[in-house]
């Protein structure tokens, strides 16, 4: 297959964020008029961005106009210390939402979140806590996490 695009920015609009960044101005769909602008840019990637422009599909001169800071997050599978504290918030912030009492969990149900594999980092965990919430008892127990999250 050719001209697949991996990267979630298509070159064109690459080229345009470029331009926005170095001289100031955008054009607005539809429109002829420039507008000057002034921002600046916090960027988020879960891929390789020096091998998306090996592979053509991520633009150098972008990459550097970017970089100027770069702050690399492991994922959730790298630190599964940060685990309990997480579902802890989390089962704050959900029964907040809720409008209900906070829900517990047990010591050996979060040991069986901490062995799960997090491809879906932190968004994943919380709406794996959420489903825990809406199918388990007072306690969410080892049992529910095998039984609602990992695959039997």
């Amino acid at each position: 297959m050719t001209g697949v695009q991996t990267c979630a920015l298509p070159i064109s609009a690459q080229a345009k964020v470029l331009r926005a960044l170095q001289e100031g101005k955008i054009t607005r769909v539809g429109g002829d008029k420039e507008i000057s602008v002034d921002v600046r840019v916090i960027a988020a990637t879960n891929k390789d961005l020096l091998k998306e422009v090996e592979g053509k599909n991520f633009r150098l001169d972008l990459y550097h106009r970017l970089g100027v800071i770069l702050i690399h997050v492991p994922s959730l599978n790298d630190r599964k210390d940060d685990i309990p504290l997480l579902v802890e918030k989390f089962l704050q912030d959900i029964a907040d939402d809720y409008g209900q009492a906070k829900k517990s969990i047990d010591k050996k149900a979060i040991s069986a979140l901490q062995q799960h594999n997090w491809t879906g980092n932190i968004r994943e965990l919380r709406n794996v806590v959420e489903r825990l919430i809406i199918l388990s008892g007072k306690t969410i127990t080892e049992t529910d996490v095998r039984s609602h999250v990992l695959p039997g």
